[in-house]
């Protein structure tokens, strides 16, 4: 499977040139809905119908520094999902193949009342696309 690709931007260092820490954050978040797209599920989509999948958890561990022009590389991979949850497991790597950095974001679903879905029950296709992927998108 293509991995997501970012472009390191100028405005995205800090004074020493380097990546800001908060920047890996919002690539995470950029791969993951593009993780979405590939599987079928739209965000904006998902959306429309009264869906959302806020972020109840996000960990990033820095493992090798990035500088404005350097190409990252984003593999997502489903960790888990229960029908109610989902973890989602970041590798982030640049040209040379170091690993940059990793991590991961927990989400849950919730419709336009606020109250928890169960997407098996109540969007099965949503449901079946994100058990599909499991194996699809093995790193």
């Amino acid at each position: 499977m293509e991995k997501y690709k970012h472009r390191v931007q100028y405005y995205e260092t800090d004074r020493m040139g380097v990546t800001h820490h908060s920047n890996y954050i919002r690539w995470m978040e950029e791969a993951r809905i593009d993780f979405l797209h590939r599987i079928g599920l739209e965000y904006a989509k998902m959306e429309e119908m009264g869906i959302s999948s806020p972020v109840t958890e996000v960990e990033c561990k820095f493992k090798h520094s990035t500088t404005f022009s350097d190409e990252v590389f984003i593999s997502v991979s489903l960790e888990d999902f229960n029908g109610v949850r989902m973890k989602l497991s970041y590798l982030m790597e640049n040209e040379a193949r170091e690993i940059v950095a990793e991590g991961h974001s927990e989400h849950c679903f919730i419709g336009r009342e606020g109250k928890f879905i169960r997407m098996k029950k109540d969007y099965p296709e949503f449901y079946n696309a994100l058990i599909g992927s499991k194996e699809y998108f093995k790193n």
